[in-house]
């Protein structure tokens, strides 16, 4: 099976300039969410990360697609480029071949040999061996300034304060991880230690904080969590939440001293680790004595098992993608997570389902949408891995919603099948609609931010602009707009089409920390990838950022 692994990008360019050099105009303030919040009077300085996007019509200088040659054209081309003394600040991360036969070439900038936070630069060559395209984002101010990179707090103290800054419980199932890297702040460049801390509970995290390397201060700090707001073979049926009967791939087992029980651990797809389907009430695989799961009790689980199943085809079939990682990764969640939970998330490592309220909603894991939206966050974990917060964070939470509508074919709404009869009196039949975003009210909370209408947004001129205690900088609410874009264009080419660019941009031009104007450089690039310049899909997707107001 080929493999395609994570892509990323925000823009360079060298000859022909597609996009202007100046920086994003974005800032992130660094608050916490929720209960947690604390705002540290530090601001994350992304207007330091600027966007490059180069596009070359000829390189005939550089007629091979590797690294030597990627980094040769970027000492080359310092000039138009920006990236000074690239072979200095460089380090090759990847090399990938796709499945337009284009090679990228992926660098991260570092300083001393420490990577620098929100930065990437991608070198494009395309079939014929040809260097054609330069994207990403380069922090020139980290390249001129002098760091002392030696750390004085060792790691262990790092990832002591930074469980203690999120209130993480004693005994995790996770490990922290933690990275030393510099951060950019205002005027300074830091350095610091990410730290990773993940935990389930009554409000589960999945927590970056970034701690300084040099006195132990918590500098910034956000919780990732992306939510929607031994055995034998065997093939089970069931049914799933609203009576749907499903075919299961299940696991015989036998344990010592007892009868035959059935799990829901699927091993039949070659190169895949499994699909698994845990109880949250027992922190198990969900068990059952029979190899027909029919009992309400498990409806849930029998959903969950069968949607993963189905998302999984979806990114191999259409995608060549094996599992959320394209390493065959397993793929795990957990259903019958808290008491009356309206919300499912991913949690950087598996899908967790709540089963509702029984009135506002009913079990998460009912929705095919709803999974392909958790696991469309794992993709994006693994590939353009789009920071949580303001307008990286609506897009991520954005390509969760378009590939949820793509892998659910129905319709253009998100969420349907989890209503429930409270909201659907009230007139909420979905969680979030790509084809008429404004349907739906806004929290109460969100309204003073906003164009005075209170309702999700569809075009640039309702932007939400947000803090960063509210909803994360609005990445459930400001994604609509990226929603909707995609609904224009997909009602002109077709979901198929819709669903190869919006994927080959993701995976191959989308950096960390690529804003809403990149989105747009990079999609309609990645539909001229595959289409062609100047064709129909082409500029069905510029039309369709065209109609929402984003512009070049």
């Amino acid at each position: 099976m080929k493999k395609k692994h994570a892509a990323v990008s925000a823009i360079l360019s060298s000859a022909l300039v597609l996009g202007s050099f100046s920086v994003s105009d974005a800032v992130v303030i660094s608050e916490s969410p929720g209960s947690n919040s604390v705002k540290t009077g530090k601001v994350w300085n992304e207007n330091a990360n600027v966007p490059i996007f180069v596009k070359e019509e000829f390189a005939e200088m550089h007629p091979s697609s590797n690294a030597e040659n990627a980094m040769d054209y970027l000492e080359e081309n310092e000039q138009e480029i920006g990236i000074k003394n690239a072979e200095e600040n460089l380090k090759v991360s990847d090399v990938q071949e796709d499945d337009l036969g284009m090679t990228q070439v992926r660098f991260n900038q570092t300083k001393n040999g420490v990577p620098v936070e929100g930065t990437e630069v991608i070198v494009h060559f395309n079939e014929n061996e040809e260097l054609v395209t330069v994207n990403g984002n380069y922090n020139p101010e980290a390249e001129k300034t002098s760091i002392n990179t030696d750390p004085t707090l060792d790691e262990e103290d790092a990832i002591k304060a930074a469980s203690s800054a999120v209130d993480a419980p004693q005994n995790m199932k996770y490990d922290p991880i933690s990275e030393l890297v510099i951060y950019p702040f205002e005027e300074e460049k830091l350095l610091a230690y990410k730290v990773n801390v993940t935990f389930m509970g009554e409000t589960p995290g999945n927590w970056f904080v970034y701690v300084d390397a040099k006195n132990g201060n918590v500098i910034d700090r956000y919780n990732t969590i992306a939510h929607i707001e031994e055995g034998e073979f065997h093939k089970s049926v069931g049914t799933g939440v609203h009576g749907d009967h499903r075919e299961l791939h299940t696991t015989r087992v036998k344990p010592p001293q007892q009868g035959t029980n059935f799990i829901l651990a699927d091993s039949s797809h070659e190169g895949l680790e499994g699909i698994y389907t845990f109880d949250s009430n027992t922190d198990e695989i969900a068990v059952n004595n029979s190899a027909s799961w029919k009992k309400e009790y498990h409806h849930p689980a029998v959903d969950a098992h069968y949607n993963s199943e189905k998302v999984y085809d979806y990114f191999l079939n259409e995608h060549d993608r094996n599992s959320l990682d394209d390493e065959g990764m397993a793929i795990i969640s957990y259903v019958n997570y808290g008491t009356d939970f309206n919300n499912a998330f991913w949690n950087g490592r598996h899908m967790t389902y709540g089963n509702g309220d029984g009135d506002y909603m009913v079990p998460l894991s009912a929705g095919l949408d709803v999974a392909a939206h958790e696991m469309a966050h794992g993709v994006i974990t693994n590939t353009a891995n789009l920071e949580y917060r303001f307008e990286s964070g609506a897009l991520n939470e954005a390509f969760a919603d378009i590939f949820g509508a793509l892998v659910d074919e129905d319709n253009w709404e998100i969420g349907e099948d989890i209503m429930g009869p409270g909201a659907i009196a009230d007139g909420r039949t979905s969680l979030r609609s790509l084809s008429d975003p404004s349907k739906y009210p806004v929290n109460e909370e969100y309204i003073p931010y906003g164009d005075g209408e209170g309702m999700y947004p569809s075009h640039m001129d309702e932007f939400y602009d947000l803090p960063m205690h509210l909803d994360n900088g609005g990445v459930h609410i400001n994604s609509s707009i990226i929603n909707h874009a995609a609904y224009i264009t997909g009602e002109q080419i077709g979901k198929e089409k819709l669903g190869q660019i919006y994927y080959r941009a993701l995976v191959t031009y989308l950096t960390p920390t690529s804003d809403f104007s990149d989105a747009r450089l990079y999609i309609i690039q990645s539909a001229e990838d595959i289409y062609g310049e100047g064709s129909e899909e082409a500029r069905a997707t510029a039309d369709g950022f065209d109609q929402v107001g984003i512009y070049e």
